[in-house]
């Protein structure tokens, strides 16, 4: 897989360009913003410019998509941002975990403003929040969650959001969606394999079988019982082999194969990504706070 894998998306340019645009125009009007991360990849998953963009305005982040990662990861990701003096909570938009306690952090974080609100005689008054992240994180079913009903169009795929739009979430919160911000290119290799992996970059533009075999090597590194159990395989058949190799004997193992015996590497990728992504493999998380640096 190409390293620099910004090179190959010619499509985010322009629109993150508007997108910057939209969030500078409309953070004035906005008390909170509500920022969502991916739980397997949280460093990967924060576009740097956010925090510029959204200036001043106090920040939850919630990590959403918890009930794929590894609980103990998410833990450890929580109680960082909390010794940090950030705010932060575990969510899932797909089971409804977490998101009951949104609102009453929104307010504790804000409660100095509401009560300067009820002070002025603006009792009631609702809480506006910009909801930031990048595509495919989850912040359409984010807010069709909260407000009870679908408000925002929803794929399991990066860039349905375009435009922007105000809907009321009930109990004393309103909701700002907007575009997903996705850096144009990135400082680490990594952060973009990382963002490949989890699908928040169009599969479309990118070579499938190296992305899944470079995804095999990382489970295994990270979670070799779970990739070993998964695909019926012994650590003798992984242990020292490159990328392609893995992949391989996926492939082998689940019968995929093409004329001649050899291996379906494209049917192959595509179930790795996909049993990945839906978490049939486990609960994975592929980025510590001890291996970012926290």
């Amino acid at each position: 897989m190409n390293d620099n894998v910004s090179e190959n998306i010619n499509w985010f340019p322009g629109h993150m360009a508007k997108t910057r645009r939209l969030i500078s125009e409309n953070i004035s009007f906005c008390d909170i913003v509500i920022e969502l991360l991916d739980a397997r990849i949280p460093n990967s998953s924060k576009n740097p410019e956010i925090d510029g963009l959204t200036k001043t305005r106090p920040t939850l982040t919630l990590l959403n998509k918890s009930s794929l990662a590894d609980p103990e990861a998410t833990k450890k990701w929580i109680a960082c941002y909390r010794a940090r003096g950030k705010y932060a909570l575990a969510v899932d938009c797909i089971t409804g975990d977490g998101l009951g306690k949104i609102t009453s952090a929104c307010a504790s974080i804000l409660k100095a403003k509401i009560e300067g609100w009820n002070d002025k005689g603006m009792s009631g008054r609702k809480i506006r929040a910009m909801i930031l992240g990048i595509p495919n994180v989850g912040k359409s079913s984010l807010v069709n969650r909260l407000c009870g009903t679908k408000k925002a169009r929803v794929e399991d795929r990066p860039g349905v959001t375009l435009s922007k739009q105000w809907v009321s979430a009930g109990k004393g919160l309103d909701l700002l969606d907007m575009p997903g911000v996705l850096w144009p290119k990135f400082e680490d290799p990594g952060t973009g394999r990382n963002l490949a992996f989890t699908g928040a970059i169009k599969d479309s533009i990118l070579d499938t079988e190296m992305l899944a075999g470079e995804l095999c090597r990382k489970l295994f590194d990270g979670y070799p019982d779970l990739f070993l159990t998964r695909y019926k395989l012994t650590r003798e058949a992984v242990e020292g082999k490159g990328p392609y190799d893995i992949l391989a004997a996926v492939a082998k193992k689940r019968g995929f194969l093409v004329s001649g015996g050899e291996p379906d590497m494209e049917r192959a990728a595509n179930i790795v990504l996909d049993e990945f992504r839906g978490g049939k493999i486990g609960r994975i998380t592929l980025e510590s706070p001890e291996s970012e640096g926290w």
